[in-house]
């Protein structure tokens, strides 16, 4: 046994604190230790050069690190070790500087030599892990039909990979399909949207699995197994034409808010979901339809008469697409589908203003960003017409307010980042169409960040919008049913008031409830501020903490388009990458059962997360399912199952060197 410690300084940011002298003279001392090195940055090739050299030259056949994180660097060490020819896995690091000199101003050095010395222990008992080699399917699974997940589709499909796309909605296009112009240029979002969803509906390689929801997900990187739940359309969808006949025939009465104009309009049971759905496809809200066709005789249609009688939306449907009679599952169908890599891109939500009492008196006047979106779109309420909802009359003042929900501790202590710039958009259209309206923006400050984005700023002031700098208290309704927007003026230290006819809230972007349970579903992290989280913010920016799971778009953090299609590309990238393997290595961490000692009791098996253990008399792993958690090892009653790597006798070595 010839255990090699190299202690790094890291600049500054270990030794400012942890007294390198006296740490390298401990180690020296510590039992199987026959070389102790430091430098100021062991991850520089010089630093590599001389851990090879001293592994080739037989002075050490297994190393510790005292250095960073083993989340930054114990893959490039694992590579130096593999490199001087002997196991990458005769490695153990020892976190000196975010568990010690980062967090502790005294007994730095002291904490490090605890560290050190379980460190130390631990390398005492490894011993060299095999890799498991599995093929890898080549299909991927992208999550999400927005910008984000339509862009990861395109790019995977291109490289001739298969892919499946599946969205929760009816039709594919996310929050972009319903934006009229995007920043800095104001050029037509449907023209830079459209020929994606043109490009990815028809390839013959992306297979469009919308109005469905991803249920579970069990494998690992280069196998996963993937059920899909296909959501009841109540509607055969190969009949579909997409006609809208059955659409024109639903009674009005049967209505409910339009999801696709955000509530500022009604929509029927039966519905398409957007003026220019992928695909175009019916659906049945059975929570909104009257029954028209009511159960009786034992069958979902009624006779009058001794004639048969149809609901208005089935005799309306020219190719019988639409069958009552029909027990349809109102659960759907699930489609089980198996891929080797993961992208997530399942977008936003914006915080709705029932959130906010302080802007929200009693007024259809107050609306978000999202809905004004929907108003001044084409193909929204009032045809891009610049109106208010209470009246479909032209407002003569519109006030916008920054920062609804972000950068406030009661809320989102975050920036939502597009804010400030989607506002002088609106505001800037406002004046286009209609100079004659006064606009005034209530913001904290003006963030533009980015190309283009200052002068745009500039741009917009100079056609005569006003911009407040300060918070907005509150808002008031007059009694002629105007508003009064309360709020301060940092630059000149007063109060201001402004009458406005319509108000746009900025609310704060976040992530959906519905995301954050498909995270808890596919076993990847959440962060403190609520998004996805990925594995390294600068070197690792779309993968998440779990290999073959990519993350792209606003589910990771708010950004505006071109960053979302930049990070979409980067995920398809990181995906094709694993995709384009015949095989794939694992790591080496997993359960393992001594047959002698095991009881078959099956207490491992139920403990399990990941259902990777099975009992036929003595219990089983399942490579392919083991995540290396170690409950089943924590669990055994008979001390049978153990964690290779991380082994009891490993552990308890390191507990004793630093008790």
């Amino acid at each position: 046994m010839k255990i090699g410690v190299y202690v790094c300084h890291c600049g500054e940011n270990i030794s400012s604190n942890v007294d390198i002298d006296e740490l390298v003279e401990f180690a020296k001392s510590s039992e199987g230790v026959s070389v102790v090195r430091d430098h100021l940055f062991m991850c520089s090739e010089i630093a590599q050069e001389m851990i090879r050299d001293d592994i080739k030259s037989g002075k050490v056949d297994r190393v510790v690190i005292a250095a960073c994180s083993p989340k930054n660097h114990e893959k490039f060490f694992r590579a130096t070790l593999e490199k001087a020819g002997i196991s990458k896995y005769m490695l153990e690091i020892a976190n000196i500087r975010e568990q010690c000199s980062w967090v502790h101003e005294k007994n730095a050095t002291e904490k490090a030599k605890s560290l050190l010395a379980s460190s130390i222990a631990k390398a005492r008992k490894l011993q060299p892990l095999e890799e498991l080699c599995l093929d890898v399917n080549d299909s991927a699974l992208v999550i999400g039909g927005g910008v984000a997940g339509i862009t990861a589709a395109i790019e995977l499909s291109k490289m001739g990979f298969k892919v499946y796309l599946v969205e929760k909605e009816p039709s594919i296009g996310g929050k972009m399909m319903k934006f009229d112009r995007i920043f800095p240029m104001n050029d037509c979002s449907s023209c830079v949207l459209y020929p994606l969803i043109s490009e990815v509906s028809s390839s013959p390689l992306v297979e469009l699995i919308t109005y469905a929801e991803v249920e579970e997900v069990k494998g690992s990187v280069g196998n996963f197994q993937v059920k899909i739940r296909k959501k009841q359309t109540y509607v055969d969808w190969d009949k579909c034409i997409g006609c809208g006949a059955c659409v024109e025939a639903c009674p009005p009465r049967a209505v409910t808010e339009d999801e696709f104009n955000e509530g500022l309009t009604k929509r029927r049971a039966m519905y398409i979901a957007s003026p220019y759905a992928i695909p175009r496809k019916a659906v049945h809200d059975p929570k909104s339809c009257v029954n028209c066709g009511k159960k009786t005789l034992g069958t979902r249609r009624f006779l009058r008469g001794g004639k048969e009688y149809l609901a208005p939306c089935e005799k309306a449907c020219p190719t019988g697409a639409i069958n009552r009679s029909l027990e349809w599952n109102p659960e759907g169908e699930i489609v089980e589908v198996n891929v080797g890599a993961i992208v997530v891109a399942v977008g936003y939500e914006v915080m709705k203003k029932q959130n906010f009492k302080e802007y929200l008196p009693p007024s259809p006047n107050v609306i978000t960003a999202l809905q004004f979106e929907r108003i001044l779109s084409p193909t929204g309420p009032t045809a891009g017409k610049v109106l208010r909802p209470s009246d479909m009359k032209k407002p003569e003042t519109v006030s916008f307010i920054s920062c609804v929900g972000s950068r406030d501790v009661r809320y989102h202590t975050y920036c939502s980042k597009v804010c400030c710039m989607y506002m002088l958009k609106q505001a800037r259209l406002i004046k286009e169409r209609n100079p004659e309206i006064d606009v005034y923006i209530h913001m904290i400050d003006v963030r533009a960040p980015g190309k283009d984005l200052e002068e745009y700023y500039t741009q917009s002031r100079q056609m005569g919008i006003k911009i407040i700098r300060g918070k907005v208290g509150g808002i008031e309704e007059l009694p002629d049913g105007r508003l009064r927007v309360l709020g301060f003026d940092a630059d000149i230290g007063t109060p201001v008031e402004v009458e406005a006819d319509l108000v746009v809230l900025a609310t704060a972007i976040e992530l959906s409830e519905d995301a954050r349970k498909l995270a808890k579903n596919l076993g990847i992290s959440v962060d403190t501020s609520g998004f996805l989280k990925e594995d390294h913010p600068k070197l690792r920016s779309v993968e998440s903490w779990l290999d073959g799971i990519f993350i792209a778009g606003c589910c990771q953090g708010p950004k505006d388009i071109s960053e979302t299609v930049s990070q979409a590309k980067a995920a398809a990238a990181g995906a094709a990458a694993i995709l384009g393997r015949d095989f794939i290595q694992l790591e080496p961490f997993l359960a393992t059962v001594d047959e002698k000692l095991c009881t078959g009791c099956g207490i491992c098996a139920s403990a399990c997360p990941y259902e990777a253990i099975s009992v036929n008399g003595r219990a089983e792993v399942d490579t392919r399912r083991c995540k290396g958690c170690g409950i089943c090892s924590s669990v055994c009653p008979a001390n049978a199952v153990d964690l290779a790597g991380f082994t009891r006798e490993q552990i308890l070595s390191q507990l004793e060197a630093i008790l």
